[in-house]
């Protein structure tokens, strides 16, 4: 059944087919996590949105239109938005003392350490970019999608998606130049 394509499966699932809906979750899954961990910063709340992505698959398997997209594309679609409709709902009620705190400046004993708070620092700036712009990165760098998928998926031009990225590139170089420099003496004194 690893051979059966997507939308094959699509249409097994859409008469009640549950082998087929788990082969789906196999292939996607962990994509679809990894997307709202980045752009909602919490494992829980991406876990959340993964499960509401495949329940919409199992209720709505039936509606899929073969052709009219890659079956991927439509999940990464369906779980962007979902996480954007959870960052408008949380950006009206959010405490700004309920933001987390950024790491310290302080390098780590050793690498791993060092890499780890890098990460989290990066993890930060991704989560204070405006949401459209932080989609953009997530779909297009850690998702590793073409421009062209995810303007399909955010529905908008490939301008805008490459407008979008450059704003956020910009914006994450600011938030992020200390960082640099801070890796760039800690591997000068280590070399």
């Amino acid at each position: 059944m690893d051979e059966t394509s997507d939308d094959e499966l699509v249409a097994a699932v859409a008469k009640g087919d549950e082998r087929s809906c788990r082969v789906l979750m196999d292939r996607h899954l962990a994509r679809i996590v990894a997307l709202g961990r980045r752009m909602l910063g919490n494992q829980a709340d991406a876990e959340e949105v993964a499960q509401e992505v495949f329940l919409r698959v199992w209720t709505h398997a039936e509606r899929w239109q073969p052709g009219r997209a890659q079956f991927g594309t439509w999940l990464h679609r369906v779980a962007a938005n979902l996480c954007l409709d959870r960052l408008r709902r949380r950006r009206a009620t959010v405490d700004i003392d309920e933001m987390p705190d950024l790491e310290s400046g302080a390098p780590g004993p050793d690498r791993q350490l060092e890499e780890s708070e890098l990460s989290a620092r990066v993890e930060a700036a991704l989560q204070l970019l405006p949401e459209r712009q932080r989609a953009a990165v997530v779909l297009s760098h850690y998702q590793g999608l073409s421009n062209t998928e995810t303007a399909e998926i955010l529905e908008v031009t490939v301008e805008a998606v490459e407008s979008l990225l450059s704003r956020a590139r910009r914006q994450l170089r600011t938030s992020l130049a200390t960082e640099r420099d801070e890796l760039l003496r800690s591997r000068e004194m280590s070399a």
